[in-house]
């Protein structure tokens, strides 16, 4: 528990805290588990120093919403504290323990954190930009939507963190141990990447040093290195996956639904695609990934708008085979004759009247026609290739030449 006469002359001002720690060095104040956020908010003036909190106990200490801005909170124990929303802009937290800390929405914009242990710390949306984070230890925090704008990260610990739909923007990220990092739809716009290590960096199950150069591609590495199993669960994708593309109207999305029971039902794994769902400037490179991972494509051209685009952008680049499909009454958009003759692994439009027919022939009209075309692709890929020998060539010219003169 906090010594009440610690509370006490912090109660009095920064002035008077701070000129009792000048005073009294060999005293190691003790605020653990007080509730400083009223009192924090109370006495801070900006234009006196930042409070001074070297060293001091605050485990536990509740400084939610405390304004302690330019703060020395060096070495200081905030294990468990609260300190959400707190404002610590330019705070010294170097080689702080803040573990289990909860600094949620917090303001840590230029702190320096060097050092400091912020292992399952909860810095939800906080704001770090510019912070200094090197040699600190992020082991299992909690970064989700955290800004971390043009921070630095040498030699971070960031082992099972969360950085989901955190800003990197601009950020260092040097020598950082990342094994288990959650970093999914991370914003790593101009941020220098070197030497990020993804293998177990502790104790007896450390395993050697493998490093790379982006954050992002980190978890697919591992996945690559270490499952053994991995070729195989590409393949198992790439055997069963069957794109289907189209617009999800509510009308279409019927139509569409019924294609994906009813491959699922065959066995195979069909990934459904919206063409009117997405604006991305990336739409038409996320349907060439998901193409060129499919067993095959089903496409409905049934009035289409952004399909015509994707297919054009999709069908020469891949040898898969598609499938499109159009409703009774409907025409193929005007450029689909050109990819059809062009492009051999483009299958005949089967023409539908109602879904329920659709579904009742779609292994034979569709499945089973798109497997074979699979099949002949495969083995037309495999085939080696023809070539001929000038002098064959001549050989062959010269007897002709013979047959015709004898």
């Amino acid at each position: 528990m906090a010594d009440p006469n610690h509370v006490e002359i912090l109660k009095q001002g920064i002035a008077v805290w701070n000129q009792w720690r000048a005073d009294n060095p060999h005293i190691k104040p003790d605020l653990s588990n007080a509730s400083l956020s009223q009192v924090v908010l109370s006495f801070f003036d900006h234009h006196q120093p930042g409070i001074d909190f070297q060293g001091v106990n605050l485990r536990g200490a509740n400084m939610s919403k405390a304004n302690m801005y330019k703060a020395d909170l060096s070495r200081a124990h905030l294990n468990n504290a609260n300190l959400q929303e707190a404002n610590l802009h330019s705070a010294n937290l170097s080689n702080a323990s803040c573990f289990e800390a909860r600094l949620g929405w917090a303001t840590l914009g230029k702190a320096n954190l060097s050092q400091a242990n912020l292992g399952d710390a909860e810095l939800y949306k906080a704001d770090l930009s510019l912070a200094d984070l090197t040699d600190a230890i992020l082991n299992g925090a909690d970064l989700r939507q955290a800004c971390l704008i043009e921070a630095k990260l040498c030699r971070t610990d960031l082992v099972n963190s969360v950085l989901v739909d955190a800003n990197l923007e601009g950020a260092t990220l040097e020598a950082c141990e990342v094994f288990g990092v959650s970093a999914w739809r991370v914003n790593l716009a101009r941020a220098k990447q070197s030497n990020l290590m993804i293998t177990y960096p502790y104790g007896d199950n450390a395993e050697p040093a493998i490093t790379v150069d982006n954050l992002e591609v980190a978890q697919f590495i591992y996945l690559l290195l270490h499952n053994e199993k991995i070729r195989d669960v590409i393949d198992e994708v790439t055997s069963r996956a069957v794109l289907i593309l189209g617009r999800f109207t509510p009308k279409r999305k019927l139509v569409l639904d019924a294609v994906k029971k009813k491959l699922q039902s065959l066995g195979l794994l069909p990934i459904m695609f919206d063409f009117a769902g997405s604006q991305q400037r990336d739409f038409t490179e996320t349907i060439m990934t998901l193409a060129s991972m499919s067993l095959f494509v089903i496409a409905d051209i049934t009035n289409p708008k952004a399909t015509p685009l994707e297919l054009q952008a999709t069908v020469p680049n891949y040898m898969v085979p598609f499938a499109p499909i159009i409703e009774e009454g409907q025409k193929p958009f005007s450029m689909f004759k050109d990819l059809h003759h062009k492009y051999h692994w483009v299958l005949n439009p089967i023409v539908y009247d109602t879904y329920e027919n659709l579904v009742a022939c779609l292994e034979a009209a569709i499945v089973e026609p798109a497997l074979a075309k699979h099949d002949e692709l495969r083995m037309k890929r495999a085939a080696p290739m023809s070539v001929k020998h000038v002098r064959d060539i001549m050989h062959a010219k010269s007897n002709a030449s013979l047959s015709e003169n004898g």
